[in-house]
């Protein structure tokens, strides 16, 4: 997704089928001008550019350095004004309110996550044992940031159990339910420990596909 010229750099994730999914339940979430949008993991800046299209004041987050110049040279490229900042999740924009808060985290459990923690391009996609490293601290830590009426849109994988996730935003005090899903097929990082999700219960036994979810939360007025 995105212009010819728009910059991916090695260690950093490239748009995909989550990224999309995303970009879909963005396109449909009313957005006045002005707007204030969080783009949390922004990677190379995809969703935060397609908010900032929109007519929105975008702030974009990242813990990678290639992650945070990528997602600049994008938002430069494309004309457009997006504040990157580069921090652990939300610790950059502390004390700041959003009307739309963006995340697509890693969501995919890995065998070593409890004892190795990732680096480099696996931090975008390993998340602990049980694929909850960060959803579990975005689920604390987002509703504090939205405005009355915000909105929280989350993409993760059926393997992290997204009912947990709308549970948690509920116990927080949101409106919380998943509004779009998609089965992919494998990609090559699920297909690289499928036998240990099998083992795990987290795949069935037969099947080559994925579910994708959007969960979308919003704190009532």
């Amino acid at each position: 997704m995105g212009p010819v010229n728009f910059l991916v750099l090695p260690g950093v994730y490239a748009p995909q089928e989550d990224t999309a999914l995303l970009a879909g339940a963005l396109s449909e979430e009313p957005l006045p001008s002005g707007a204030a949008v969080l783009d949390v993991g922004t990677g190379s800046g995809a969703l935060a550019l397609a908010a900032a299209r929109r007519g929105a004041r975008v702030t974009a987050v990242d813990l990678s350095r290639r992650a945070v110049w990528a997602a600049r040279v994008n938002a430069g490229r494309a004309g457009l004004r997006v504040r990157v900042r580069r921090g652990n999740l939300f610790a950059p924009v502390r004390g700041e309110w959003f009307d739309l808060v963006l995340a697509n985290p890693p969501y995919v459990p890995a065998p070593d996550g409890g004892t190795r923690c990732p680096r480099g391009a696996a931090r975008a996609w390993d998340a602990g044992h049980d694929g909850r490293l960060v959803l579990d601290r975005i689920c604390r830590e987002a509703p504090a940031l939205l405005r009355p009426g915000g909105v929280l849109l989350l993409v993760e994988s059926s393997l992290s159990d997204p009912g947990r996730t709308v549970g948690l935003l509920c116990e927080a005090g949101l409106k919380a339910a998943v509004t779009r899903r998609r089965r992919i097929a494998f990609g090559p990082v699920v297909r690289g420990r499928e036998g240990w999700l099998r083992q795990r219960g987290l795949l069935s036994r037969a099947g080559t596909e994925e579910e994708l979810v959007v969960v979308r939360a919003e704190l009532p007025l």
